[in-house]
């Protein structure tokens, strides 16, 4: 796995955004997946309360449609994961001019992805990263930025210090695809044997501002 971190500074003031980008494969070219699909996704320690049915591996939805997922971001916490992604929006590039940007970052394509994310299993798993990524045109799997500061475009909120059982999260993902690319989804995967869950659907893009027609003299 390569790893790439990006930290842009505002103009008024220091601020971090960091980009991390995880690729299928090291080298020039993504490597191609070969496992085969799996129906289930392991659990590890999770437990999976009564009631609760995990969405199977490989599973493709659209925007809108809940997973329920096993999720445990370290040896210590862990719990079953509501997630949905409700839609995704292309944005500009021009939208973070008030950062000072790298040439490699002026060449990405952000898009603004709007998630719910509910806790229904019987852990806490507050302040850990929300385990998404997109997914670009060429299979790179790409994790969300991260913002110091509010970014209006796309308010990103963490997990909360404490996300107990029924905590609900709805926040902004921010993915900055690199080389101009173009994201087809967004994906559950936790680990590189095991066919991801993806999300896909329609994307959107800002309503542009009208000019008024001059009056004529």
């Amino acid at each position: 796995m390569h790893n790439v971190r990006v930290i842009l500074r505002a103009r008024s003031s220091v601020v971090l955004l960091a980009l991390a980008l995880t690729l299928t494969g090291c080298g020039d070219a993504p490597r191609k997946d070969v496992a085969k699909p799996i129906v289930t996704l392991p659990t590890g320690n999770v437990n999976v309360p009564a009631g609760v049915t995990l969405t199977r591996a490989g599973a493709n939805l659209r925007f809108g449609e809940p997973a329920q997922v096993a999720y445990e971001p370290n040896p210590q916490r862990n719990t079953v994961l509501q997630l949905t992604v409700v839609s995704a929006t292309k944005g500009s590039i021009a939208d973070l001019n008030t950062y000072v940007l790298d040439d490699q970052t002026k060449a990405s394509t952000p898009y603004y992805v709007r998630v719910r994310v509910k806790n229904v299993g019987d852990g806490d798993v507050g302040q850990t990263p929300i385990p998404l990524w997109a997914v670009s045109q060429d299979n790179t799997l790409i994790q969300a930025s991260s913002f110091t500061n509010s970014f209006t475009q796309c308010p990103s909120t963490p997990l909360p210090t404490t996300f107990a059982p029924n905590a609900v999260l709805s926040t902004c993902l921010v993915y900055l695809v690199p080389n101009h690319g173009t994201m087809r989804g967004v994906s559950f995967r936790p680990l590189q044997a095991f066919e991801p869950i993806v999300w896909t659907g329609a994307l959107t893009t800002p309503k542009q501002a009208t000019k008024k027609n001059k009056k004529k003299s």
